[in-house]
């Protein structure tokens, strides 16, 4: 039996397929783009395609997402709270606390050992320190998203920006840039800014995560200097990062899937 999972965010459509034994047999994550019907056919073809399954193989789809209820074929529709609660628990067993930061919003969950939500805080009232905040970021800095996570490797300055705001900070990020300062040391700082942040939000959930097991999801885990401060700023020898953090929303839409058909 193959089971589907679709996760639409703001910033990417995400897709996994797997089998009753909860093996991935093949990922796909594109961006969402403006149609995101599109996306959502486009992300289903290529899972399908890289596993050579049939679309009449599937027995069940389940999407997440803020756009979750664009998938017209779902069997049910979750929140992606429940959702990345239930990938990372495949992915990281032993996770106490799931940071999640997205293309829009952030999110501090507190895991029971069974891997259920017992207690979350949600910042969605302000793109501060989500994706699209460190793609504004990017191009204040002119470099490609993708080089961000390594930018700040070797700074020694304490820089933190003033304001989180993504055109405020924008703003000050030219200026920083205009008067000399070096990028890795504006890259430094904004990794300071966003770990300050989360860090906040986390501590809605728990108080003290000195001793709790702590991982991270969505695309902005990949960026290895926010995961690097985040860590610092809690605490933390380190905060465990899935290989693949941008599929564990959608993996866990196709794990309720297949645990739905039980």
């Amino acid at each position: 039996m193959i089971f589907l999972g679709i996760d639409i965010g703001s910033l990417s459509c995400d897709a996994v397929l797997i089998d009753e034994k909860k093996y991935i047999l093949s990922s796909s994550v594109i961006p969402t783009g403006v149609r995101n019907i599109e996306s959502i056919a486009q992300v289903k073809k290529n899972v399908l395609d890289a596993s050579g399954i049939l679309e009449t193989d599937i027995k069940s789809i389940i999407s997440t997402g803020y756009g979750r209820t664009r998938v017209k074929e779902r069997d049910g529709a979750v929140t992606e709270i429940t959702c990345h609660a239930k990938g990372i628990k495949h992915m990281i067993p032993e996770t106490q606390i799931l940071i999640d930061i997205g293309g829009q919003d952030s999110k501090a969950m507190c895991l029971n050992p069974d891997g259920n939500v017992v207690d979350f805080a949600m910042n969605d009232k302000c793109a501060a320190g989500t994706g699209r905040f460190l793609e504004a970021m990017a191009r204040a800095l002119e470099v490609d998203i993708n080089q961000l996570g390594d930018l700040d490797k070797g700074a020694t300055s304490d820089l933190v920006l003033s304001s989180m705001c993504t055109v405020f900070a924008e703003s000050e990020v030219v200026s920083l840039i205009a008067s000399g300062t070096a990028q890795k040391e504006i890259a430094k700082g904004l990794n300071r800014a966003i770990a300050a942040r989360t860090h906040s939000l986390v501590k809605r959930v728990a108080k003290d995560t000195s001793n709790l097991v702590v991982s991270m999801s969505g695309g902005v885990a990949r960026n290895r200097g926010v995961v690097k401060a985040i860590a610092k700023s809690m605490g933390l020898k380190k905060v465990n990062t899935p290989e693949t953090p941008d599929i564990v929303g959608a993996l866990g839409a196709a794990i309720i899937a297949f645990e739905k058909s039980l």
